[in-house]
């Protein structure tokens, strides 16, 4: 059965978030979504309007194959150079306010669990809901290249 390590992680990441913006009611994006940048690395807001949904399902990939994580090294995972023009760019982190409220939302539709100290784990629910979608995928996928059956 295929997992989300065997698919591509731009198409499983398109499919998770239009599952969870149309499927899961817990995950809403914030008020202040529209205006927010995504770190101190980043100039600009999101030029995409759905975008809390692809960070949420980015998120709970993440936590699927590198759990248990916390904040911090999500934190890290989202960030980026930060551009001080003619000097040298310095790596920052991700917005924790992100990451943090794309947990507790993945939390609420019962995805992710704490582990108390040691960080988040996907649940069983989470683990099948993506195994499911990279199932899917890896079968259409087959369809489009059928050397791929062979993986």
């Amino acid at each position: 059965m295929p997992t989300p390590y065997d698919v591509p992680a731009n198409l499983l990441i398109r499919r998770l978030a239009y599952y969870l913006k149309d499927e899961v009611d817990q995950i809403t994006p914030p008020a202040w979504a529209s205006m927010v940048k995504t770190g101190s690395h980043a100039q600009r807001p999101p030029q995409n309007t759905d975008w809390w949904f692809t960070r949420c399902a980015s998120v709970l990939r993440k936590v699927y194959l590198k759990g248990p994580i916390g904040i911090q090294r999500l934190r890290a995972e989202y960030g980026g150079r930060k551009d001080k023009g003619v000097r040298p760019e310095h790596a920052r982190k991700g917005s924790g306010t992100i990451v943090r409220r794309a947990l507790q939302q993945l939390e609420e539709a019962k995805l992710v669990e704490s582990l108390g100290n040691r960080g988040r784990i996907a649940t069983k629910q989470g683990r099948s809901l993506l195994d499911r979608l990279s199932t899917e995928l890896k079968k259409e996928l087959e369809k489009q290249i059928p050397e791929l059956k062979k993986y």
